[in-house]
């Protein structure tokens, strides 16, 4: 019966996008479990706190998105609280610190005209560098254990196949199960406490404003104005800053961890099957059930596979380095590309946006020298 086909396929169109949610809910879990797990084990953050700052920022995300933009902890910041640069205290401050300098930019109407100033050319660039980063932590995840990898991408890789089906929720699911079978990643001693060190606050913001500014504002924006064109006017430069920065300001002073709507999480939600508002309710309900068992969720956390993790993450980093502003980018634009994006796997984010502005001005000079009278063309 044609209207019993036409119900049954709705049906099962509706099955199909909820799976999707459901999914691509964890997709970026690659990205905020190795930070969370290795400060929450050390003893410098609580788990409490730390998980009802990634619901908090989730809600916040559906409500003001309605779309799966992603909330991660700062890589900076994480990289340095993990290495024991930071107290439970500077952590705190350096997190309010990027906050509000985040909002402040935010309400400067010029800020978004600038950030989309920036050559296509050099945001790619950074994008492909920080994906390649991103590859680079997945391949030392992966590294723990082989078969536990292959075995998590072997699951991830139907993807291909079935794009909104519940591969990532699989991938978390088994590692859960399979985290009695192993043991758990070593966790370096950090310090606990104490008075906050004005050197090692502001060492901790001036590393990570630049990555925040590029990677959770502006390259943020770019691929979610990619991957959903259609709600482009809803993801703009100075909505992201102000949204990154309500959320360090006001929950890392309360034990939460330093958070970002990174871009690679953006490309992950996506990825395995989020399209909507679904996805950041689903992970806002199990991070606030992870935030209310407290303690008891140390254990478990602590003892699943890092090599899952890691075949997580390396999805992200695929879908970062390859996007289609890289794939569709001019013969002349690729050089500038690869400056970028090579400066930034080697020296950090701001480096790869100033060899990259450098790149693209060497590229429109010799184009012009070359071909005078021909247009300027675009990455």
């Amino acid at each position: 019966m044609p209207g019993f086909d036409g119900q049954r396929g709705g049906f099962l169109e509706r099955l199909r996008s909820a799976g999707g949610e459901v999914s691509g809910a964890f997709g970026d879990l690659g990205t905020l479990l190795p930070y969370a797990v290795a400060a929450i084990g050390a003893g410098l953050l609580a788990p409490t706190p730390v998980f009802a700052g990634f619901a908090a920022g989730y809600l916040l995300v559906a409500g003001v998105y309605r779309m799966p933009v992603s909330v991660q902890p700062m890589k900076a910041l994480g990289a340095v609280i993990v290495a024991g640069g930071l107290t439970a205290v500077e952590t705190a401050w350096a997190g309010g610190i990027v906050g509000a300098v985040l909002l402040l930019l935010a309400a400067v109407p010029s800020f978004e005209r600038a950030a989309r100033a920036i050559p296509q050319s050099v945001v790619t660039g950074l994008q492909a560098g920080l994906g390649l980063m991103l590859g680079t932590v997945a391949f030392g995840l992966m590294s723990q254990d082989w078969i536990v990898a292959f075995a998590a991408l072997a699951v991830l890789g139907l993807s291909f196949v079935l794009r909104r089906g519940p591969w990532a929720l699989a991938v978390v699911v088994g590692a859960v199960l399979l985290a009695p079978y192993a043991g758990p990643p070593a966790v370096p001693a950090m310090p606990a406490g104490g008075a906050a060190s004005v050197q090692a606050v502001v060492s901790g913001v001036l590393a990570q404003l630049p990555l925040t500014l590029l990677n959770a504002v502006v390259v943020a924006a770019a691929v979610a104005r990619s991957l959903y064109p259609d709600r482009a006017s809803h993801v703009g430069e100075r909505k992201l800053a102000a949204t990154n920065g309500l959320l360090n300001l006001v929950l890392a002073p309360l034990g939460a961890m330093p958070m970002c709507h990174g871009a690679g999480g953006v490309a992950a939600h996506h990825r395995f099957g989020a399209r909507g508002i679904g996805a950041p309710l689903t992970i806002a309900a199990c991070c606030g059930a992870v935030a209310l068992m407290g303690q008891e969720v140390v254990g478990i956390l602590m003892a699943i596979p890092p090599a899952a993790v890691g075949a997580l993450l390396v999805y992200a980093a695929v879908d970062l380095i390859l996007s289609p502003r890289l794939l569709d980018a001019r013969p002349d634009c690729r050089p500038v590309i690869a400056a970028a994006a090579l400066a930034t796997v080697f020296w950090g984010a701001l480096a790869g946006l100033l060899t990259g502005l450098a790149a693209e001005v060497l590229r429109v000079h010799v184009w012009r020298k070359l071909r005078p009278g021909s247009p300027e063309p675009g990455a």
